[in-house]
């Protein structure tokens, strides 16, 4: 369940991918052990479809799992990759090496979970038409993948071993994937991990191999997935969903006596608890969040920073926060100059971090939250206070918000409300009876700032919502920020498909028999080569169009070929299937 703000800002053929997110290794770095190789090519059919090439399954959730050990004389390095065929440059190999592990100031004995997120190298060669590319289309917005960004799962452990010479045993167990699936992959983790630093790696190939036969990840459907013995039962949100809610998978009815985990949710953190000591200022935070202010976590591991990290990005859903987060954040990072410069002001990112260094290096921030050890779910810790930025010198700062910043709405004790409905943008959409089969569709109206706040004050929040503040001036600096430019791109891109729809409907109809026979056969044949490229488009560009609607457009090709000479129905069934 996300922490949703009070304020109306927004509506509500396997074959991948060893191919699609290909890209050329550089030179191996003298820190980097991983060995590489050439890829399985065998074809295998499990019953998931012909022709299914090795991997391809994998490749549909992961794109590869790295041990990360260390070597006395190396540091941190990267062990094993698996698939062995898997394609990470130089840097992004160095860049898992230093975000797999926790800083050594953390202390973290035992075993330790958490997530990072780091930029893909340049130079990679995507696929558009990828098979996460099909599933990706019916995903709720904060969902999609970023096709810029991996994100990395880890499972490190760190216990005394006197037969090392180091006096520890220190390893991660990490999986990259292009998939936000933060609490799934976490699942996963705490099922393999365990054994795989009992087992090494010919469990970690078992494990993978169980991975590559799993059904691919299809928002809406019910999933079954083996791992080593164990099956998960997840459902993957869509973009249908009724927003606020949480479709939990459920057991049948009949006994399911393989299911062994049942996860509620594939990809939310546990937001009251990361927001528990922050509670009271939970609004102020949701405000900085949704106007893309620069943002610091500064936490004692990176369990607790990544997870509160993760939370602030999940608190503004429905709405996807557009700019860049990392839930957990280190001096190595390729990143680090770039984030921390003093010669410009700071970018519109949320970083997780754990090294005091950082207490210093990005004090000239603007908002800063420093948080202790989250407490277990249901205990409630003593909350911290909202504190002025001069006041963060020192590294061992007591835990507290440091910011300056003057929320544009007053608190209200009962926050959880739901998102009310934006009617302006809607407003931009044209009437459907504007639109016309012998005419392209028709244009959005633009969108002008100024006209949006005259709405407001006759059908804005501060009419119905009991908590009191400047909401004109929270939406005025809302539309200067990179969320509401990311949220008003993908809601133009979703009405412009939809009028593109709506025209093939028109399109379907018209008694296109009868208006050839008024027709040259110059303006017939121009008429199906222009029906034609409209099937492409709805096809290529996953138009919301009704499920009869493409047949019916088939048809309609169909027979006015058949009523034109010989000669040229046998171009027109050249030009495209139909």
């Amino acid at each position: 369940m996300a922490l949703r703000g009070p304020a109306a800002l927004g509506p509500g053929s396997r074959r991948p991918l060893d191919e699609a997110v290909a890209g050329a290794e550089g030179r191996e770095a003298p820190a980097l052990l991983a060995a590489g190789g050439a890829p399985e090519d065998d074809e295998q059919d499990d019953g998931r479809g012909q022709g299914l090439l090795r991997w391809d399954g994998f490749s549909a959730w992961l794109h590869c799992v790295c041990v990360v050990g260390f070597d006395l004389e190396l540091g941190q390095a990267v062990e094993v990759i698996y698939p062995q065929h898997s394609k990470l440059t130089d840097k992004e190999k160095t860049n898992i090496c230093y975000l797999s592990f926790p800083d050594s100031n953390s202390g973290c004995l035992g075993d330790t979970q958490f997530c990072f997120r780091f930029r893909q190298s340049s130079g990679r060669r995507v696929s558009l038409h990828c098979l996460l590319d099909q599933f990706d289309k019916d995903l709720p917005v904060y969902l999609k993948k970023d096709p810029a960004y991996f994100y990395g799962y880890v499972y490190f452990r760190q216990v005394r071993d006197k037969t090392l010479k180091r006096g520890y045993f220190q390893k991660s167990l990490v999986l990259i994937s292009k998939l936000p699936y933060i609490h799934f992959f976490h699942t996963v983790l705490k099922q393999i991990a365990p054994e795989y630093f009992e087992k090494s790696e010919p469990y970690l190939e078992a494990a993978c191999n169980d991975v590559d036969r799993w059904p691919a990840p299809v928002p809406g459907k019910t999933l079954h997935l083996p791992i080593m013995g164990v099956v998960m039962k997840v459902r993957i949100p869509t973009c249908h969903d009724k927003p606020g809610t949480t479709q939990i998978v459920q057991l049948t009815q009949q006994a399911d006596t393989n299911i062994s985990v049942i996860l509620p949710t594939v990809h939310e953190v546990d937001i009251f608890r990361c927001f528990c000591p922050v509670f009271l200022h939970s609004q102020m935070l949701w405000e900085l969040v949704l106007l893309g202010e620069p943002l610091v976590v500064m936490a004692p591991s990176p369990s607790e920073s990544s997870e509160t990290v993760l939370a602030l990005v999940n608190c503004i859903s429905p709405l996807k926060y557009f700019s860049d987060f990392r839930p957990y954040f280190t001096i190595h990072d390729s990143e680090f100059k770039e984030y921390t410069t003093r010669t410009q002001a700071p970018p519109s990112v949320i970083l997780g971090v754990t090294n005091p260094f950082f207490a210093k290096t990005l004090q000239h921030w603007p908002h800063i939250i420093r948080i202790g050890d989250l407490k277990p779910t249901g205990e409630i810790p003593k909350q911290v206070k909202v504190k002025k930025l001069k006041n963060l010198k020192t590294l061992d700062s007591k835990p507290g918000v440091y910011t300056s910043y003057k929320p544009y709405l007053n608190r209200d004790e009962e926050i959880i409300k739901q998102l009310q409905k934006e009617r302006y943008v809607a407003s931009l959409m044209p009437l459907q009876k504007s639109i016309s089969p012998w005419k392209s569709p028709p244009q959005l109206r633009q969108f002008l700032p100024e006209e949006f706040m005259k709405t407001l004050e006759k059908t804005g929040p501060q009419l119905t919502s009991r908590i009191k503040g400047d909401w004109i001036g929270l939406y005025r600096h809302f539309l200067k920020s990179p969320n509401f430019d990311g949220w008003f791109k993908t809601r133009r891109k979703e009405m412009t498909q939809k009028l593109e729809a709506l025209h093939l409907e028109a399109l379907c109809e018209e008694d296109l028999l009868l208006w050839i026979q008024k027709h040259t056969e110059v303006e017939t044949v121009d008429l199906v080569l222009k029906l034609k490229n409209k099937l492409l488009q709805a096809d290529r560009e996953h138009l919301p169009v009704k499920p009869d609607t493409m047949e019916k457009l088939r048809t309609h090709i169909d027979a006015i070929i058949l009523a034109l000479p010989e000669d040229l129905q046998g171009i027109l069934l050249k030009t495209g299937m139909t």
